[in-house]
């Protein structure tokens, strides 16, 4: 059946691998308000502990495997580091899935294929309904 469809390509084992492990590492309620917290822009382990509310060793550990997973960056400026989200594919990442909660949670219609719109007017409202 799917060998019938002309741009049918599975991914290769790397990918699926990359993508199950950056899955599990966005399983975690605070991994997602960091990663959030880090989209508005660059910030440190300290204020991200604020935001989050939890304690900076927590945030810490937390970076750690983000920055593994390749989900942010560290820029060191003397003895403090500023994190970021890694590229725009996080944003990307984490807004389907907020997106997604937002619909599940509230029953919406799905969009039509490729409508993207909606999404990024639903981006402020579910961070302020999160929020």
């Amino acid at each position: 059946m799917h060998s019938e469809l002309p741009d049918f390509q599975m991914p290769n084992d790397e990918q699926v691998h990359l993508a199950a492990e950056g899955f599990r590492l966005l399983a975690d309620p605070t991994r997602i308000k960091i990663l959030w917290a880090l989209l508005q822009g660059e910030s440190s382990v300290a204020c991200l502990a604020e935001l989050v509310g939890a304690a900076p060793t927590a945030v810490s550990q937390h970076l750690a495997k983000l920055r593994l997973a390749g989900l942010v960056r560290g820029r060191r400026e003397g003895t403090f580091v500023h994190y970021s989200a890694a590229d725009t594919h996080v944003r990307a990442l984490l807004a389907e899935a907020l997106f997604h909660a937002d619909h599940t949670d509230r029953d919406l219609p799905d969009h039509p294929s490729g409508d993207l719109l909606p999404h990024q007017h639903a981006v402020g409202a579910t961070a302020t309904a999160a929020g």
